[in-house]
């Protein structure tokens, strides 16, 4: 019997190369793999469904999950996954010392609706009891110009959220000049906003030296994701892998082909950090900061699978139905691909 010829499409990682060079092989597959970058990925596969095997927003396929709207069935093969204590930028003349601080203050965000800040205001409710409705949320491009004004963002698709301020920022204007000009208290956003001076690597601030107007809200976010860690014990999900239900459907072996793969590659790329008679990633204390790792994260620093995550993708269910963004609180085992654990 022929393999079958699918696309896979995802970002550009380590863990993929090994799928993507033909160094591993999907059982039962033949596979031409796509690297686009994430965002665009997502934008694509919402509107054509273009590849059969496509790294996915995790929290619009669990959305999707609930409307009975998703194209696609999930393994437990996460892509991306992050800590966002760094994604945090305040002004420091408006009193913000600690994420108390936050309460009533305009954020500007990207976007209302991302994992990470659904992750982000979970993290806020339960380590620091600050509720989405205690921020005044305001949306638009972190650099480019807006070109119009955009309608008020919808907070959920089932409830309405009246009590959540969200509003576009006015045209022309960027949540990083707003930001720097003080009409926004704080930005939260993975990539560091132009106004905020990261120090040179050869000259990093001095104690009490002045950074400018803008700074991390965590300045040692290192340390305080360590300790997030050790207290929750989740290790965020930002993105998993999809397949078109119709394959799911045709072939249910397909799943467990794809996820054996994928934690293949990943393991193979794991293992570069600790080749050490010629490095192969271009950091000289890589071991080092590998097994400093494994210490904090147990032996697999980057689990696949339901098992060894279900603490953390329950916990995002939870917040996608807090925030209403779901209509129930959904369950873990209804949504990967059965028979991978």
């Amino acid at each position: 019997m022929p393999d079958i010829a699918i696309s896979v499409a995802s970002g550009e990682y380590d863990r993929i190369r090994a799928i993507r060079d033909g160094v591993v092989k999907v059982d039962g597959c033949a596979v031409t793999y796509h690297v686009v970058e994430p965002n665009q990925l997502f934008v694509r596969n919402l509107k054509n469904q273009e590849f059969d095997v496509s790294e996915m927003s995790f929290s619009t396929y669990i959305t999707l999950r609930d409307q009975g709207k998703a194209h696609y069935t999930a393994i437990p093969v996460f892509l991306s996954r992050a800590f966002r204590h760094s994604a945090i930028f305040v002004r420091t003349d408006r009193g913000i010392a600690s994420p108390a601080d936050l309460k009533g203050k305009q954020i500007g965000t990207p976007e209302y609706f991302t994992t990470m800040l659904v992750w982000m205001r979970g993290l806020l409710s339960d380590e620091y009891g600050i509720a989405p409705s205690d921020l005044r949320w305001r949306v638009g491009p972190m650099e480019p110009p807006a070109v119009a004004s955009a309608p008020p963002l919808s907070v959920g698709p089932s409830e309405s959220a009246a009590d959540v301020e969200v509003e576009a920022i006015p045209a022309g204007k960027t949540l990083a000049s707003m930001l720097a000009e003080g009409e926004l208290d704080a930005v939260f956003s993975a990539r560091p906003p132009s106004c905020f001076p990261q120090p040179s690597a050869f000259h990093p601030p001095r104690k009490g030296e002045a950074r400018g107007s803008v700074v991390r809200l965590f300045p040692d976010y290192r340390a305080a994701e360590q300790a997030y860690y050790r207290k929750a014990g989740i290790y965020p999900l930002m993105h998993a892998v999809g397949i078109r239900n119709s394959l799911v459907e045709q072939h249910p072996w397909m799943a467990e082909s794809l996820f054996r793969a994928f934690a293949t590659a990943k393991e193979i790329a794991v293992a570069d950090f600790t080749k050490l008679s010629a490095f192969a990633l271009t950091l000289p204390w890589i071991e080092a900061e590998y097994r400093a790792t494994q210490a904090l994260l147990g032996e697999d620093i980057w689990p696949y699978g339901v098992a060894a995550n279900r603490k953390a993708i329950d916990t995002l269910c939870r917040y996608l139905h807090e925030q209403r963004f779901t209509t129930r609180r959904m369950s873990v085992d209804e949504l990967f691909a059965a028979g991978i654990g």
